[in-house]
């Protein structure tokens, strides 16, 4: 079994809450903490719900009679894993789950094998998959959409097992973490995305295309340009781009998003993680450093970078030009743009839609023609967001769809605790957003969007992640991880949206738009299920859950698939209390209408389980294996994990899950 190393960098700030808000409306639903835990559950969650809990079996929003039924779901569940050595994907009866692109295979024509030790160099992992694969999509030929395509996908961030003995550190003199140049560039280009091109051959077996014109990689050292209201301007200026105009790299991309026009949207998450201003008296008083929580004073940042990289160095220098990089954090955290059937195509980092820790950008297309863009802040107390594009698809003119998402008006939910809610736009000028409140421009907002949200009295959230819209209802869903801090610090008072105390095992809550209009400003929203165990007198109030059917923890990615399945994906510390009797993670597909969940999925210990993406039929499903903890795939017990997407078909050859 091959373990990676303790790691010997900082802590990891991944959910660490930087959120100050204070608003005078949470005051009013803070509850008492020990009554959540001693009294009942029901009692508990009564006082804040109202008809939500209701909605848990069953009731809540109201009808929409627009809706289809409710598809088959028509697999037998999946068992709990268990055994602490447990190191392989089991998937439901009657459906095959074979690992198809690992961390490491060739992309790019002239990329070299995976070395099982660890000793690939730089610009061996430049050519080669990067680690942790996340979201992804496919995208079909329009020839044989359902036999041959492009899988994009990304690549968070990296784990120790990415060098032969995991990460080297020394001292400097004054005591600042030091990393070899070439540990930091092999980490610099495992980051991004990967293109490749797949086909299914004749006996009916997906396999990559190598080499292709379309594959490709995005990494940190990819140029890019930056568009919308923040282009150009002094926020995103540095010593090495007077312009504003021109990124280098993209980074710690989660999920994603897939638009009608045939573009990806890349979204950068934690990329807080990578910076540190080491000027603690700038850093307090720069709220686009220190409301995002980029590393101060004696402190590195998490990869240590800056020792190799001095764009990562965010501490000011007065006397060179645009103060060094003291802008450099400022140039990530966006939505990144391109068209995987362009190689050649410069990817485009998309401002006007806010910079904060972007989980995905799920698109909702309304009436209109205007389009809808969902988001989760992935943070402890932070915030859902939703843009809305100024011009409509233009399904005839594809070129004119390539710069929809530069206009258009960025909004803030507030769950309020009666069932509804309200989209609050986050526009300068608007609502506080004002010159008095150090905002006097749009750039200033967009930079600032988590500051700007918390003027607005937004509600904050237990870890917002992944956003799915019900392709048949347009009801909007979104899973809320967790948050063991909830009701516990004193700016993370219960709320009716965020009900317990301690969260460990997370919520999906779902809304509807006034009239089933994407582009609306006010929204009925309900608990659809509180996540955790069954409801028995050995379990804590605040870890019992509402499943109806199998129970599990932390639900992060969210997905429907065609005919309106919700597949639900999960991500907590498995083997760790107290999740020791959740088993391994899992994906597991909802029933939306009666709320039944069942396992369709478990994935090795140590993983997450991410990403989901199928053909245009349904009869081809692709998920990650994100940072398997044993030997996945693998799995003699000895070789280096590698994170790893794997295919699901169905035996028979029928649709996913029917």
């Amino acid at each position: 079994m091959f373990h990676s190393p303790t790691p010997a960098l900082t802590p990891d700030p991944d959910d660490i809450p930087v959120n100050p808000s204070t608003q005078p409306w949470l005051d009013r639903v803070a509850a008492n903490r020990r009554q959540l835990l001693k009294g009942s559950l029901g009692l508990a969650l009564g006082s804040f719900l109202g008809s939500s809990l209701g909605g848990c079996s069953g009731g809540g929003l109201p009808s929409n009679p627009g809706r289809r039924a409710s598809p088959v779901i028509g697999f037998q569940s999946v068992p709990l894993q268990l055994a602490e050595d447990f190191d392989r994907v089991v998937v439901a009866e009657g459906y095959e789950a074979k690992p198809f692109f690992s961390w490491g295979d060739p992309v790019v024509d002239g990329a070299v094998a995976w070395r099982a030790d660890g000793q690939n160099t730089w610009q061996e992992q430049q050519l080669q998959a990067g680690q942790n694969h996340d979201g992804m999509a496919f995208f079909p030929f329009a020839d044989a959409p359902n036999d041959h395509g492009l899988l994009v996908i990304n690549h968070e961030y990296t784990n120790d097992t990415l060098h032969p003995q995991g990460p080297t550190l020394t001292r400097s003199a004054d005591g600042r973490l030091l990393r070899p140049a070439d540990e930091v560039r092999k980490e610099q280009m495992a980051h991004g995305v990967s293109v490749i091109e797949i086909r299914r051959d004749a006996r009916g077996e997906w396999q990559r295309i190598f080499p292709s014109r379309y594959n490709r990689r995005l990494t940190m050292h990819t140029p890019m340009q930056l568009t919308g209201p923040v282009a150009g301007t002094e926020w995103v200026k540095t010593r090495d781009d007077p312009t504003g105009l021109q990124v280098l790299g993209t980074l710690n991309n989660c999920s994603m998003g897939k638009t009608p026009w045939g573009t990806y949207l890349v979204c950068e998450e934690n990329w807080h993680n990578y910076f540190v201003n080491r000027n603690t008296q700038d850093w307090q008083a720069r709220t686009s450093h220190r409301r995002h929580g980029i590393a101060t004073g004696a402190h590195s940042s998490k990869y240590c970078w800056e020792s190799v990289d001095p764009r990562f160095d965010a501490t000011p220098h007065p006397d060179e030009p645009h103060q060094g990089y003291v802008n450099e954090p400022h140039r990530f955290g966006w939505v990144v743009e391109f068209d995987p059937f362009d190689p050649l195509a410069i990817p485009q980092k998309r401002t006007a839609l806010g910079r904060y820790a972007r989980e995905c950008a799920t698109l909702s297309l309304a009436q209109d023609g205007r389009v809808a863009i969902y988001s989760g802040d992935d943070t402890r107390g932070e915030y859902i967001y939703k843009f809305v594009t100024e011009a409509a698809y233009q399904p005839a003119q594809p070129l004119t769809n390539r710069q929809l998402l530069d206009n258009g008006t960025l909004y803030v939910a507030r769950f309020n605790e009666d069932g509804s809610g309200d989209w609050l736009p986050l526009v300068q000028g608007q609502g506080g957003l004002t010159v008095r409140n150090g905002f006097f421009t749009q750039a200033d907002v967009l930079v600032n969007t988590r500051a700007a949200a918390d003027i607005l009295g937004a509600t904050p959230m237990d870890r917002p992640e992944w956003v799915a819209v019900d392709p048949h209802s347009r009801e909007v869903y979104v899973t809320l991880t967790n948050n063991i801090e909830r009701g516990i610090k004193t700016d993370q008072p219960l709320n009716a949206a965020n009900p317990r105390c301690e969260n460990h095992h997370g919520q999906i809550l779902r809304w509807r738009e006034q009239g089933d209009n994407p582009t609306a400003i006010q929204f009925t929203w309900e608990i659809f299920l509180l996540a955790g165990k069954t409801d028995s007198p050995e379990v804590p109030h605040n870890e019992r859950g509402t499943i109806i059917g199998d129970v599990f923890s932390s639900p992060d990615g969210l997905w429907f698939d065609a005919d309106g399945r919700l597949w639900i994906e999960t991500d907590f510390d498995d083997g760790e209390e107290p999740y020791t009797r959740m088993g391994t993670n899992q994906l597991l597909c909802a029933n939306t209408d009666t709320r039944e969940v069942k396992r369709f999925l478990v994935g090795p210990r140590g993983c997450e389980i991410t990403g989901l993406t199928a053909t245009p039929d349904g009869k081809t499903l692709w998920l990650n294996i994100q940072h398997p903890g044993l030997s996945y795939p693998a799995s003699d017990g000895k070789t280096r994990p590698r994170s790893t997407t794997v295919v699901v078909t169905k035996r028979d050859g029928g649709v996913i899950g029917s």
